[in-house]
């Protein structure tokens, strides 16, 4: 069972463990809309069934050997135009903890953690609910892989797969949801300068030419940066920067 958080200023002050769900986001949108989860809530997840990715791919795990849990947030302190910076915060928090475990993490964008040569330990899904022009809720999905050995997909890995150890899932997530909270923190104090620069530094195949696929065509580019929009910046052979969305490149 997973407890309150004590050494927190308001992130899991409320938690909802689940034994069994379908998706934590979705439980979590659930709670909202029935006035049982405000800012701060968490629901986790012994035995997510049907979790979501980006792009809407399903998220294996395997049941009580991982982290699946969502966090609600309220951010109606930003313009909606900023939403991508929730997500770099957020992405730069986990990364900040796990990369004492794994010193080669690094941020495959939008928000997948990756160890290069072992493959995809995580990833996190924001679902924003808006009316009209006022931000309303986010639901920020995470899961990791932390203790599971086999997956399904050849490039899904784990800390447990990666290093060699098992890891305390209850201590995990205390520590993951103290680091989101600072991240937060940062993000409220509009710090929009430092959590991007943090992102880039760690984003995968910056400043590397590599292969990608857009509108069935391969081609050869350098990733670069990304827009406030939450665009990726790409530089061409010929010299030339164009931007994708999340659904218009793939990474090959």
């Amino acid at each position: 069972m997973y407890k309150i958080l004590a050494n927190t200023i308001f992130l899991g002050k409320d938690v909802h463990f689940l034994p069994e769900c379908h998706s934590t986001n979705d439980n979590a949108l659930h709670l909202v809309r029935l006035g049982l989860a405000q800012e701060g809530s968490v629901i986790i997840c012994h035995n997510q069934t049907k979790g979501k990715g980006q792009r809407g791919n399903a998220w294996e795990s395997e049941a009580g050997q991982n982290l699946t849990f969502s966090l609600v947030l309220s951010p109606g302190f930003m313009d909606i135009s900023e939403q991508f910076y929730l997500n770099m915060a957020v992405s730069n928090s986990i990364r900040k903890l796990l990369v004492d475990y794994l010193p080669h993490l690094e941020v495959k964008w939008p928000n997948d953690l990756i160890v290069p040569g072992f493959g995809k330990i995580g990833g996190i899904l924001i679902e924003n609910m808006f009316s009209g022009k006022e931000w309303e809720y986010s639901i920020v999905g995470v899961g990791i892989n932390i203790n599971q050995l086999h997956f399904g997909s050849n490039n899904a890995a784990s800390l447990h797969s990666i290093t060699g150890s098992r890891f305390d899932l209850k201590e995990l997530f205390r520590l993951l949801v103290t680091q989101m909270e600072l991240g937060y923190i940062q993000l409220k104090k509009r710090k929009f300068d430092e959590i991007k620069s943090e992102y880039l530094h760690s984003l995968y195949r910056r400043d590397r030419w590599d292969s990608y696929l857009a509108k069935g065509e391969q081609f050869s580019g350098k990733i670069v940066g990304v827009t406030r929009e939450g665009k990726l910046e790409m530089e061409l052979a010929n010299g030339e920067n164009v931007t994708f969305g999340m659904k218009e490149v793939a990474f090959l």
